[in-house]
């Protein structure tokens, strides 16, 4: 009787599952997340090659800590990243269930079949990016329900059909691209800033009447007015009399405009005031994930950027806390010597495109403001800090971060610079892996900080070799001493950061602590040799750490330190050594590979603390160095 009952018991709940993964988007009975549902509907029909999806589970009641998927801070599924994974397969209709998405990154893989019509029930979608799969058939009108929709990306797949109508209901698109596919028919007028067609041969060829090959800044109607005039009815007519009103008129347009021109000179000679560039868009039209705001709002924000309000200084800027008009609590980072001549489009579509690099272990990025002399960045305020200031939370007898929290940073920050390096189009390096550039939310997970500061600072130097940028101890010697920086640059930093749990100390201090020159790699070298690691760690641990685990975090902070960074392993490897996977074999390897010896000729040395010594970079490298 009894295992009549529990058999009757695992029926009905694998009943309960079957139905939930059939039905719409409610919440079961049973207590399973319709949100993983839909998550694992969108897995199953996915090829994953690399088992990028493995921790994907439909047991688990919580998505928020699977990898590519990010929360709200409400506990829902805001944000699908899932870029350059290789997958192929289909997209479930599925993903219409994930009601609170805001985000999807699907780009630069090779998903094939339609694009779910499905889509279209997100109405919290801002930003859609399916570029660069395999995706055939229609585009679904039913994207014209997309009322917060600002960037849609479909370029470079088989799209075939028209461009839906729809599409021109949707009042606040920054960016459509849907070029490189094979649409025909007439094209609606879509109110974006971005329109992009190119590529497609039966709206944009040889023998059509469409002039594809510009991209304007300003809402695109095809065909172009110029064009519809021009092939109407009467056309060139027209054409002759606006030219003769013209003509009539020209005079008495110069003289006004140049009494305007005069006017606006005097008005703005006479107020010391900030101004917004591109005055013409509205401030309150979201970019991306971003609102644009006002100087004066920040300025209010933070009581006129008062000193009281510094959450931190850096080669960059400086951060100040900041309270919104709504009570929203930010960090506000005021950009020093930025060069604004001519930079601002770039530097907007920079910092758009920062924006989506969207990843539970990143710092988001909530906005942006520009003026004629100022360059701020807006990003949520984190209330536990940084790791380097937790870490001296002793000196003002606060409790220290225990073992296990230690642990759980070095994971999130490799996790976040993972998906810098080989998740995003095109891939970040950050430049300034430490530990005050690593962020502590409310629960203390990691957040990577700064990570699209280097990209916005070098556009324009993007025609030389650009300065060193980042801290004395943490900056990868290939880098200090050439200023060519790649994602081993960031993989070196990390493995200096591990050490920081570690010990609890800054890099530079190590060395002090251990009476040796330099920094301290050969004394930690040294230490693991001799089997006396828990001489190096945090007294503040008060001993309660395991040692199993410090040995495996210790060498593989030596891993990603190596002088040479072709011997240095990628993030995804880092991160699976400090998963416990694939540590002992790669240790082994090390062992057994002999530093290549350098020419006669050549004076670099061998040892990172005689390379340290010995650059005439120090300086300007601490000078740059700061926290976020």
């Amino acid at each position: 009787m009894e295992r009549n009952l529990v058999f009757w018991g695992v029926g009905l709940v694998l009943l309960v599952l079957a139905w939930m993964e059939g039905s719409a988007a409610t919440l079961s009975p049973s207590g399973v997340n319709y949100e993983v549902v839909a998550l694992m509907a969108i897995k199953n029909d996915l090829n994953d090659p690399y088992n990028v999806l493995e921790n994907w589970d439909i047991n688990s009641v919580d998505p928020c800590s699977w990898r590519m998927v990010t929360c709200s801070a409400d506990g829902y599924v805001s944000a699908l990243g899932l870029p350059s994974q290789s997958l192929s397969g289909t997209l479930s209709p599925g993903i219409g269930n994930l009601s609170n998405l805001q985000t999807v990154l699907l780009q630069n893989n090779a998903i094939s079949g339609p694009i779910p019509a499905d889509i279209g029930k997100l109405e919290k979608l801002q930003t859609l990016d399916l570029s660069n799969n395999k995706f055939s058939g229609v585009i679904p009108s039913s994207l014209g329900n997309l009322k917060n929709l600002n960037y849609l990306r479909l370029n470079n797949n088989s799209l075939s059909g028209s461009c839906p109508e729809s599409l021109s209901n949707v009042e606040g698109l920054t960016l459509v691209d849907l070029s490189y596919n094979n649409l025909s028919g007439s094209l609606p007028k879509i109110s974006a800033r971005t329109f992009k067609i190119i590529g497609n041969p039966l709206i944009c060829g040889p023998n059509a009447e469409n002039n594809c090959s510009a991209v304007s800044p300003e809402p695109l109607s095809f065909p172009p007015d110029a064009l519809r005039a021009q092939s109407e009815p009467g056309g060139a007519k027209s054409h002759h009399v606006a030219i003769a009103f013209g003509a009539s008129t020209g005079s008495v347009s110069l003289i006004i405009i140049a009494v305007g021109l005069l006017l606006w000179w005097r008005h703005r000679h006479n107020q010391q005031i900030f101004f917004d560039v591109n005055d013409q868009y509205d401030p309150e039209v979201c970019l991306g994930h971003l609102k644009r705001y006002s100087f004066k709002e920040l300025r209010s924000a933070t009581d006129h950027f008062n000193s009281k309000n510094i959450l931190g200084r850096g080669g960059s800027g400086i951060v100040y806390k900041g309270c919104l008009q709504d009570g929203t609590l930010v960090a506000v980072k005021r950009l020093k010597d930025y060069n604004t001549a001519g930079g601002e489009v770039q530097f907007q579509t920079e910092v758009e495109m920062i924006s989506l690099a969207v990843h539970r272990n990143l710092l988001r990025l909530c906005g942006f403001c520009m003026t004629q002399n100022e360059r701020l960045l807006v990003y949520p305020y984190m209330p536990n800090g940084s790791v380097a200031s937790r870490l001296r939370d002793h000196i003002n007898g606060k409790p220290a971060l225990d073992w296990s929290r230690r642990k759980r940073i070095a994971l999130g920050t490799a996790r976040g610079l993972l998906y810098l390096h080989e998740q995003c189009d095109p891939k970040i390096i950050h430049r300034d892996v430490k530990a005050a550039n690593i962020l502590l939310d409310e629960d203390f997970e990691a957040v990577v900080g700064d990570f699209g500061l280097a990209k916005l600072l070098d556009h324009r130097d993007s025609h030389v070799t650009t300065a060193v940028r980042g801290t004395v101890g943490h900056i990868a010697p290939e880098y200090l001493s050439t200023g060519q920086s790649s994602e081993k640059t960031d993989v070196f930093g990390f493995g200096i950061l591990l050490l920081e749990l570690i010990t609890g100390q800054k890099a530079l201090d190590f060395g002090r602590v251990a009476n040796q020159k330099g920094v301290m790699l050969d004394w930690v070298k040294k230490l693991h040799q001799e089997g006396k690691l828990n001489q190096m760690v945090d007294k503040c641990l008060n001993n309660n750490f395991d040692r199993v685990e410090l040995e495996e975090m210790v060498q593989v902070a030596l891993l990603c330190t190596q002088f040479h960074p072709s011997q240095r392993p990628k993030m995804c490897e880092v991160l699976r050594m400090l998963e416990g996977d694939g540590l002992a074999e790669k240790w082994e390897a090390s062992q057994k590979v002999e530093t290549p010896r350098f020419r006669s000729s050549e004076t670099m040395p061998q040892r990172y603390s005689d390379f340290i010594e010995e650059s005439s970079l120090v300086v300007e490298a601490m000078e740059l160095s700061g926290p976020r």
